[in-house]
């Protein structure tokens, strides 16, 4: 029985390997590092990404599994099924305009994973933010805008999503279109940072997390003003 079960597992882990790769390729072809996505290209190979969905569908994620490949398993799917659903609606020039019987996109249960069916809100709010806690999450998932932190143009695996979100966070962090931390005095920062003020003070103030990644740190006693979010495809 030992054997069997290890079996499985390696079939499993490489069944993994394979899909991400997939995911992976689609986002190296088709998403710049900027973060803009040609979907009208995208679209084109949208079977590929059909493949990879269909694997989510299949996959049941388990608490067995490590915080590092449950969070990649998640993050990865909260932006294929975003991805999906910009398809679905090409053209369009928001997902804000994307509605399904009165519910915004974040709203529509379509996501499936696992055999279930979730919203985006849920896998990120319930499961990301909740179940595996980590500020850097919200440079992970991605809303298809211009001001949300850029899409990653790979896919996050267990073995390297610390450091591709660490690296992430220090890139939107110092991304003047984003964060404005030119006046050290007064600085205007991404809405993000307000919206979801309570993952980033856990262990001191927003403008101690910012001096983390900034390149040139901001005033302990700097104002904040927050920036107007761009809703506005982040298409090329």
């Amino acid at each position: 029985m030992k054997k069997v079960i290890f079996i499985l597992s390696i079939f499993l882990s490489i069944s993994i390997s394979a899909q991400t790769s997939t995911f992976n390729t689609l986002l190296n072809t088709h998403v710049d590092a900027k973060g803009n996505v040609n979907y009208k290209a995208f679209k084109q190979d949208e079977a590929k990404l059909d493949s990879y969905l269909t694997y989510l569908k299949d996959t049941k994620p388990s608490s067995s599994w490590s915080k590092n490949k449950q969070k990649a398993f998640w993050i990865n799917a909260y932006n294929a099924y975003t991805i999906k659903l910009i398809l679905q609606n090409y053209p369009t020039k928001s997902i804000m305009k994307i509605k399904k019987k009165g519910k915004t996109a974040w709203k529509i249960p379509f996501a499936v994973v696992g055999g279930k069916t979730y919203t985006l809100d849920h896998i990120e709010h319930k499961i990301l933010r909740k179940k595996l806690f980590d500020p850097r999450i919200h440079v992970g998932v991605n809303c298809a805008s211009g001001s949300c932190p850029k899409l990653h143009n790979k896919a996050f695996t267990a073995k390297n999503i610390d450091a591709e979100l660490e690296s992430l966070m220090k890139q939107f962090i110092n991304d003047s279109k984003r964060n404005n931390l030119a006046k050290k005095d007064v600085v205007q920062i991404s809405e993000i940072f307000n919206w979801f003020k309570a993952d980033f003070t856990k262990k001191g103030s927003v403008i101690d997390y910012i001096n983390k990644y900034a390149n040139e740190k901001v005033d302990d006693n700097a104002k904040i003003r927050y920036l107007s979010y761009d809703w506005s495809l982040n298409g090329k």
